[in-house]
């Protein structure tokens, strides 16, 4: 069995929409190289996010894993190279949760390196016309927290597995209106972001070359 999971979050922060639910939706029941995606919407809740998340990385694995977020104010696509062994709270999560510098996983490793091919997924957007960038900080918010578990899942028996995270600017919608100048792009153009990245992580897979 071949799996190709993409997940991303609900909407926080005061906004009625999250740009990884809208490219989620979206893509839900498409396919990628002949493969039909898993989808799932997660929570922003420190633990639940987690529990759903690993619910899906059992046997079989999936062979790609892409797991996208909201950078409000990034005017690129951003495929992040690194997840950290902190969680750090600007603000609550939607349960009321804050942790204030406290690692991930207790005794786990300080970081983890994406396993997507980082590079080549910008190259592959900017060929697109998307503008890209890696990123070298997921943040120390959920989108690194659930980054950092999923790599360290994966790390204890994923070998060849292509997982990471890439995070989306606002839509258009969440822009109209404001007084500052805050970069936005379409929910067309991120679904199409999202589709390049997966393909380029499943091309990148030694069997499918």
């Amino acid at each position: 069995m071949t799996r190709v999971l993409l997940t991303g979050f609900e909407p926080f922060g005061g906004e009625r929409v999250n740009p990884s639910e809208i490219v989620v939706r979206a893509l839900d029941g498409e396919t990628v190289a002949g493969v039909r995606l898993e989808t799932c919407v997660l929570p922003v809740d420190r633990f639940r996010a987690v529990d759903l998340l690993l619910e899906r990385l059992v046997a079989p694995l999936p062979e790609v894993v892409l797991m996208l977020g909201e950078a409000g104010g990034r005017a690129r696509v951003t495929p992040e190279r690194i997840a950290i062994n902190v969680d750090d709270y600007r603000m609550p999560d939607k349960a009321g949760h804050q942790p204030r510098g406290e690692p991930v996983v207790a005794g786990g490793p300080a970081a983890y390196l994406a396993t997507l091919p980082v590079a080549k997924t910008v190259e592959a957007l900017e060929e697109a016309g998307i503008p890209s960038a890696i990123s070298n900080s997921a943040g120390t918010y959920l989108c690194n927290r659930v980054f950092y578990r999923a790599m360290h899942h994966l790390a204890a028996g994923g070998d060849g597995v292509r997982a990471g995270f890439m995070h989306l600017p606002y839509v258009h919608e969440q822009v109209r209106g404001r007084s500052d100048d805050v970069a936005s792009l379409s929910a067309d153009t991120l679904a199409r972001a999202a589709r390049v990245a997966l393909e380029t992580a499943w091309a990148d897979i030694p069997a499918h070359r």
